[in-house]
């Protein structure tokens, strides 16, 4: 048995009066003492006197395949098996050197992740898509996943919970990332979202939609889906929250809303200008992003990490920043978005994003006091991953 110990933590949900000393036997969290609880016989103890202590983060929207450069994306089609594979691992490693010790991949390139599943060696828990639906031509159509018709989109998700996808990942409107696509336009009908969610319902699978444009926000939501990606409510000049939609999200799908950029970097000037095509900045977004808090709505910490050099992995601190800054959210709620919901949403409620006895030992002790600087989450001075502490230097 071994101990990590600081004056400061977040069990996932709230802070704890007095710090903790969190007790770890084998990948397992076995035991959460007071701050100043004495440690067990013969148990060695690492002491963390200027740290906050909390759960491993999760990013609940990220694109392994992708390697976070100018190109991340456009390039994946180009990387031959080996090459592809080169570029998960770096994410995944960069993503555990950045206190991130679960992330859900929405954005496989041809069942890449999901055939990485069950190999050993140290990386985070992943919880995969695979390719996500789209419309032929579609926002990112060439990840694998064009499908059309009712009949089709069930086989296609049927086909996913066959190769161990976790989750069902739907293009509901065109992206930025891919020319040709409308950000403001809907990729499928109700009644094709509708199939879709049934069907991976009656698979015991989730479904989240990456929408921007505010039709499709909304008939995703009308269609039952568990998640919603983005959530920009773009409407070509802008965004737009009604009243109806805003309490709908509040009592519906959990909402991701892909903050986390990383300060002094830009978006490339092809996503600037697609972005001012329809009205959309960064601040924007943020504002908007508020407006959904306010509304009542349950938000999630993921950062859409990959896609470019704005977006790295590892990135959850800053949408953390995000949240608890401009967004106006709460900080133990912004950590919530990073943990404990954010485990929920990923089907991994009751294993991590909690510091309590039987969850996994997926720690993150940070280099300074959370509570007055956010930005300590960026600087991790121990991570534990099921129990293995993970190399920083």
């Amino acid at each position: 048995m071994r101990g990590y110990r600081a004056p400061r933590a977040f069990d996932g949900e709230r802070f704890l009066d007095g710090g903790a000393l969190v007790l770890v036997e084998g990948s397992t969290i076995v035991g959460v003492e007071p701050g100043t609880a004495p440690a067990p016989e013969g148990c060695v103890v690492t002491d963390l006197p200027a740290s906050t202590l909390l759960p491993g983060l999760i990013d609940t929207h990220v694109h392994l395949c992708g390697d976070g450069g100018p190109r991340a994306l456009d390039q994946i089609p180009e990387l031959d098996a080996a090459a592809l594979d080169a570029v998960v691992t770096a994410a995944e490693q960069a993503s555990l050197r950045a206190g991130v010790t679960a992330v859900r991949d929405l954005g496989d390139h041809r069942w890449t992740v999901l055939q990485r599943a069950g190999r050993d060696g140290e990386r985070p828990t992943v919880v995969a898509a695979g390719p996500p639906i789209t419309s032929p031509g579609g926002h990112c159509w060439s990840m694998g996943g064009e499908t059309s018709g009712v009949q089709a989109l069930r086989h296609a998700v049927r086909e996913r919970a066959e190769r161990g996808a976790g989750v069902v990942k739907v293009m509901a409107s065109g992206g930025v990332l891919t020319p040709g696509t409308d950000l403001t336009a809907c990729q499928f009908s109700l009644e094709e979202l509708r199939a879709v969610v049934d069907e991976a319902h009656r698979l015991g699978l989730p479904v989240t939609a990456h929408a921007h444009g505010l039709a499709a926000v909304e008939r995703g939501v009308a269609a039952g889906v568990d998640g919603i990606e983005h959530c920009s409510c773009l409407t070509g000049s802008g965004t737009h929250l009604p009243a109806e939609l805003a309490a709908a999200l509040a009592a519906g799908p959990v909402v991701c809303p892909t903050v986390g950029f990383l300060p002094g970097v830009d978006p490339p000037p092809h996503v600037q200008a697609r972005m001012a095509a329809v009205g959309a900045t960064v601040e924007q977004h943020l504002s908007h992003v508020a407006g959904l808090y306010r509304a009542g709505v349950s938000l999630l910490a993921g950062t859409d990490a990959g896609i470019g050099p704005v977006k790295p992995h590892g990135g959850v601190a800053y949408a953390v920043a995000d949240l608890a800054g401009p967004c106006g959210v709460p900080l133990a709620d912004a950590l919530t978005a990073a943990t404990a919901r954010a485990a929920r949403a990923c089907g991994l409620g009751g294993r991590t994003g909690r510091l309590a006895a039987g969850y996994d030992a997926d720690l993150l002790g940070t280099d300074g006091d959370v509570t007055t600087d956010v930005t300590a989450l960026q600087r991790p001075r121990v991570v534990v991953a099921r129990g293995r502490e993970v190399p920083l230097g």
